[in-house]
């Protein structure tokens, strides 16, 4: 998801929160966001997290740069935030406002799915504001969970918990980025495509999602504290470089090569990171070569959320994918050939499709979508249907 940012729209905002507070509709209950982080997933969240918009990390007008002063975190509104794209040594470009979307979603669809553990539901379903597709989610329970004390169902709850919420969350930003591929627009502007697994999307989106599991597990702050804390202590430990300028001038240095065009409107996205870990269950960031400030670096690869300690206490949980975009149809058929399929399992299909689209970049540019060959050309494993 791209947009401008511009101080035009922090100024709308702030009158129509104003406005909000004068009719009587005023601030959304924030007894969850006042103990500890860890309360969170316990106590849930009073709604959706609010939707961000981000910027590409090209050097053109209208895109936000940041050094390491990136404010505090904000569930529910967006004074003190900033927001736009930094740089680090070791992660590359970071788009901040794809790691805040990573670090809410994990936080609500953690404490949504604490709350379906404790009601023993055996089905839930979520979806983001800007995506039409929804996800299902089938939960299969152990044969003992019923015999267990309250406290002990909550306290394994909490843990697996602390596994769906990552797991789902990074499912459904990746799962954006391929419909964003094959068209769909979630602003209803052409330019949408440019942003698919742009080189920096996959990693800030699962930087979000660590950084919210380290966030939501802290027992001394509130949630906005804790994520702010935490989100300062990983960019510090990536190597962000201090000053915006230093960001820009990482994106502009590789106009021409990883980008052409001199405004959104007129602009063309060569490099995209199609890695999500799919291979070897690593995401690795894409590092901009030759910044002055970074001599050395070396990428610092993450791994992507499992479900792994599910199986430590009996659960299961199957996760299906709902398109239901007007670009539905090009993707099924990609998954599924001709067969009428309705819903994608990703742990099935995901891999079959991002072969199939990282194909189809390189028809499209040829080397340039992975120039340097960082991002292991036609490595997805095909899968079986």
């Amino acid at each position: 998801m791209k947009a401008f940012s511009t101080s035009w729209q922090l100024h709308i905002l702030s009158l129509l929160s104003l406005a909000l507070a004068a009719s009587g509709c005023g601030i959304l209950p924030d007894r969850a966001l006042s103990g500890p982080a860890s309360q969170v997933v316990r106590e849930g969240l009073d709604g959706t997290p609010r939707t961000r918009y981000g910027c590409y990390a090209a050097a053109i007008p209208g895109m936000t740069f940041l050094g390491s002063e990136l404010g505090s975190h904000n569930y529910y509104w967006p004074f003190g935030e900033k927001d736009g794209i930094a740089y680090t040594c070791r992660g590359g470009h970071i788009d901040i406002t794809h790691l805040r979307i990573g670090i809410d979603w994990t936080a609500y669809l953690a404490a949504e799915s604490f709350k379906h553990l404790m009601k023993k539901d055996s089905q839930f379903s979520c979806k983001m504001p800007v995506d039409r597709s929804r996800t299902h989610v089938r939960i299969s329970y152990p044969p003992s969970w019923d015999c267990l004390s309250q406290e002990d169902r909550s306290a394994i709850a909490e843990k697996i918990a602390l596994a769906m919420g990552p797991y789902l969350t990074f499912t459904m930003v990746s799962w954006h980025e391929v419909t964003t591929w094959y068209g769909y627009k979630c602003l209803g502007i052409p330019v949408e495509y440019d942003s698919a697994f742009s080189w920096e999307d996959s990693y800030s989106n699962l930087l979000g999602v660590r950084i919210a599991v380290q966030a939501l597990q802290d027992t001394e702050h509130s949630y906005n504290k804790a994520v702010t804390i935490a989100i300062d202590e990983e960019m510090k430990k990536l190597g962000v470089l201090p000053s915006a300028r230093q960001a820009r001038l990482a994106g502009k240095s590789m106009k021409g090569q990883w980008y052409a065009g001199t405004c959104v409107l007129f602009f063309d996205m060569k490099k995209r990171n199609f890695d999500i870990g799919l291979d070897d269950g690593y995401v690795t960031p894409t590092l901009v070569p030759g910044v002055s400030q970074c001599p050395g670096a070396e990428p610092q690869s993450y791994p992507i959320p499992n479900l792994d300690v599910l199986a430590e206490y009996g659960f299961s949980i199957t996760v299906e994918i709902e398109p239901r975009e007007w670009e539905k149809g090009k993707i099924l058929r990609v998954a599924f050939g001709d067969e009428p399929h309705k819903r994608i399992n990703p742990e099935t299909h995901l891999a079959l499709i991002m072969d199939h689209i990282q194909r189809e970049a390189a028809a499209k540019y040829g080397p340039e979508y992975d120039p340097d060959n960082q991002q292991h050309e036609h490595r997805y494993v095909r899968t079986g249907k």
